[in-house]
């Protein structure tokens, strides 16, 4: 091999990993926090008088991207509310609301989450607050049923 073909070579590998660690990034960046403990979670959230959101999401789902990036990312940002996200087939631990910590997967087992994407609305005790969201298959919609899910939710943790 040349000296020219092995730059350009070079290059090119150069290239497709810089590509490959932007396009990692802005994916990062469009998703939600993956919580270490619901508990503290729950605690900020209710401290700022608001529910805790989580989504209940699954590695490649385009609903579940869908949901995040046009809805709950925006609502993040925009009203401050306390979103984070978990997989529903991930094993990677999170400390409950009380206690060991336990897989992503097995607490989407116990809240008997069987749909991806599905945004959940915790208040104290960790109780659910508000309907489920479940499903991503309404786009008209969705915005619609997250808001007025998001208000019950209000209102309740102001209660």
């Amino acid at each position: 091999m040349t000296a020219s073909a092995s730059r350009r070579r070079w290059l090119k590998t150069a290239l497709l990993v810089q590509g490959a660690g932007a396009a990692a990034r802005s994916a990062a960046a469009a998703d939600l926090p993956v919580p270490v403990s619901l508990a503290d979670e729950l605690a900020r959230a209710l401290a700022q008088n608001s529910p805790l959101l989580v989504l209940v999401t699954l590695r490649g789902c385009p609903f579940c991207r869908i949901a995040t990036e046009n809805y709950l990312i925006p609502l993040r940002r925009e009203q401050g509310l306390s979103i984070v996200q978990i997989d529903m087939r991930s094993r990677q631990l999170v400390q409950g609301f009380s206690g060991p910590g336990q897989s992503q997967e097995n607490l989407s087992r116990l809240w008997g989450i069987k749909l991806a994407p599905t945004v959940l609305f915790f208040g104290r005790g960790g109780l659910e607050v508000a309907e489920r969201l479940v499903g991503g298959y309404l786009p008209d919609f969705y915005g619609s049923y997250l808001d007025e899910r998001v208000r019950v939710a209000r209102s309740a943790v102001r209660a």
